[in-house]
């Protein structure tokens, strides 16, 4: 009797979206060769050469295309049977992964993941914890948070709130160095900024209810929102950033808000993307869900979200936000792995 193909057809996708026998082996802990030798098994059964090999690149061939199409459908069928056997048993069960920025996790989701555990103790979590956009198809993240406008992919995009930005500096620095008055004030004064992004130094703002772009600089930059955080409530300058952030600084008294009426707090979404087909899996839906309600309840980062009931909500393919959803799978991986790497501090 034959083997069956089916234990090396998640390996053939997962070698698609990494694109190295290298990368495959060291996720699903073979060798390199190991791979290798079992794609080519794979080939030498059906008969035809599903990948071309060269020494710089791995490149799908006309019958990989087909052998990959009917893969991922396989896959699927393989997720829709996990969802159907987890809403019999009705409780959440299995690993999750997440991702978001360092921001997030610390300030927001950190917090939360406890009463998360303590709510379904029959799932654990894996976070993972950076400040560059990644690709959640080929990383294989269940959930992906992020704050600000979405590109176009076939990632369901599940919105959970709105997060928005505030102006604030200590006591302390406005105690020393005055407190600005008029936004044109902003450019005498030290600002804070995040490194690496030129649009961080203009700040939107309104004088008579008119929008005004106001180019700010200071003595400290830094890639850490984190590090501005703390310095500005340490009273070396004046710091925008997202209100989720400064949210405990603020409540404390630690940071107090500047030009509450004459900025614009250019709101941006908050935004949990879904692999395809896994958002309603139990422990993936449970997740969003307590997210939303959570951040619902907890003041910044308002969701935007309908009471929970037993159907799960309206979700979009990441397209409807930005006007068409009608590329490849392959192009929204790609379009994932190079969107603005633009952090939100």
């Amino acid at each position: 009797m034959k083997a069956s193909l089916i234990p090396n057809i998640a390996l053939f996708v997962r070698l698609v979206e990494l694109g190295s026998f290298a990368a495959v082996a060291e996720e699903q802990g073979y060798t390199a060769s190991a791979v290798s030798k079992l794609i080519s098994r794979m080939e030498d059964r059906l008969g035809v050469r599903l990948l071309h090999r060269t020494t710089r690149k791995l490149s799908v061939t006309p019958e990989g295309e087909i052998f990959l199409s009917h893969a991922r459908r396989l896959l699927e069928l393989g997720d829709a049977i996990e969802v159907d056997l987890s809403v019999a048993v009705a409780k959440p069960r299995g690993h999750l992964r997440v991702n978001c920025g360092t921001a997030f996790a610390r300030h927001k989701l950190t917090p939360l993941l406890p009463r998360f555990l303590e709510k379904h103790p029959h799932v654990t979590v894996d976070v993972s914890v950076c400040d560059h956009r990644i690709d959640p198809i080929r990383e294989q993240m269940d959930v992906t948070i992020r704050v600000g406008d979405l590109t176009d992919s076939d990632l369901v995009a599940i919105r959970l709130g709105t997060v928005r930005r505030i102006i604030a500096a200590s006591p302390l620095y406005c105690s020393v160095h005055g407190r600005p008055a008029h936004p044109d004030d902003l450019r005498r004064h030290a600002c804070l900024l995040l490194s690496g992004f030129a649009r961080q130094a203009i700040w939107p703002m309104r004088v008579n209810g008119e929008p005004r772009e106001i180019r700010v600089g200071g003595p400290l930059t830094s890639d850490s929102a984190d590090v501005l955080l703390q310095m500005a409530i340490e009273g070396a300058g004046i710091i925008r950033l997202g209100d989720f952030l400064g949210e405990r600084a603020l409540a404390e008294g630690a940071l107090v808000e500047l030009f509450a009426g004459a900025h614009d707090d250019d709101p941006k979404p908050l935004t949990a993307l879904v692999l395809p087909h896994r958002q309603n899996i139990p422990r993936v839906r449970a997740f969003v869900d307590f997210l939303k309600a959570e951040l619902r309840s907890g003041g910044s980062c308002e969701a935007r979200a309908e009471p929970h009931s037993p159907p799960p909500p309206p979700v979009h393919p990441v397209g409807a936000c930005t006007g068409g959803n009608d590329r490849s799978p392959a192009a929204a991986r790609r379009s994932s792995a190079t969107a603005g790497r633009r952090p939100y501090l």
